[in-house]
């Protein structure tokens, strides 16, 4: 990874933050996105400990914003106008039912619709690279999940963890069709499930639900450092040259749920979300 640029989203804590530094660490220039200032601080210091030679940066956002998606997207291509590999990390769970100043709910908001987005704003980027590499973090808790294609956005009973794994069945889709439409270039796209990992996921909800993912958290969760082992494989392993539109867990290709391989819904989620971004 000598040399090659690196754009993180969910960068300062967590799988996140444990993939970049070991991406950094491998000889690569960390670009990151955050919404905390002293985390994305030390989260730089970090960087700069395990590669000083690279010219790591962040850019402060709040990606669950449309206006933050894109204002984050345009201050990144120009910061770095060739990219190598797009690591779509960010994301969280909520417990209650909220939605941003553009209407969407927050989950899908920022689980979905950042990717969406983001990826798509800096596809000039990624082009102009020889060869370049999307990788987006989804969820095993895609299964048993079906969209609702009438209530995105979860207006008729809402249920943190259906949100969640629908967004995660929302990343997996994205995959499938961006890989479709990134046919006959250089740059590839998969996604992944880290695994059940012991970071601050699930404490941004309401009291009941943190508790249970804190006692799951100590009985069964593995590190950070074992979840980010897919994402740094599917960023920098030549195994992975010139594979596309898969879903990997434990750094291997593994199948997804049916309607997680339907090309409509994939087509058809594609279509929504460039209305709602505005780039249809």
């Amino acid at each position: 990874m000598q040399g090659k640029t690196i754009v993180v989203t969910g960068a300062t804590s967590g799988i996140g933050e444990v993939a970049a530094v070991e991406l950094a660490r491998m000889g690569a220039r960390i670009v990151f996105t955050a919404r905390n200032p002293l985390r994305a601080v030390d989260t730089l210091a970090r960087l700069k400990i395990a590669n000083p030679d690279a010219e790591h940066s962040y850019h402060l956002a709040d990606l669950s914003l449309l206006d933050g998606m894109r204002q984050a997207g345009e201050r990144i291509a120009r910061d770095a106008p060739i990219i190598d590999v797009l690591i779509n990390n960010a994301g969280a769970m909520f417990g209650r039912r909220e939605e941003t100043k553009d209407g969407l709910e927050q989950t899908f908001a920022l689980n979905h619709m950042s990717y969406f987005v983001l990826t798509n704003l800096l596809l000039p980027c990624l082009k102009a690279a020889s060869s370049a590499r999307i990788v987006s973090t989804a969820s095993m808790a895609h299964r048993a999940m079906k969209l609702n294609f009438d209530d995105l956005q979860c207006k008729n009973g809402y249920f943190s963890y259906v949100a969640y794994g629908r967004s995660k069945l929302c990343n997996i889709l994205f995959t499938r069709e961006l890989a479709r439409r990134l046919q006959g270039t250089t740059v590839t796209a998969n996604c992944l499930h880290p695994g059940f990992v012991a970071t601050r996921f699930a404490d941004s909800s309401d009291g009941l639900m943190r508790a249970g993912f804190g006692i799951a958290k100590k009985m069964g969760a593995i590190s950070p450092d074992a979840g980010a082992k897919t994402i740094i494989y599917l960023a920098s392993s030549s195994e992975v040259d010139g594979v596309s539109g898969l879903y990997f867990s434990r750094c291997a290709p593994e199948t997804p749920t049916p309607e997680a391989q339907d090309d409509a819904a994939a087509k058809r989620l594609w279509e929504i979300s460039a209305k709602i971004a505005g780039m249809d």
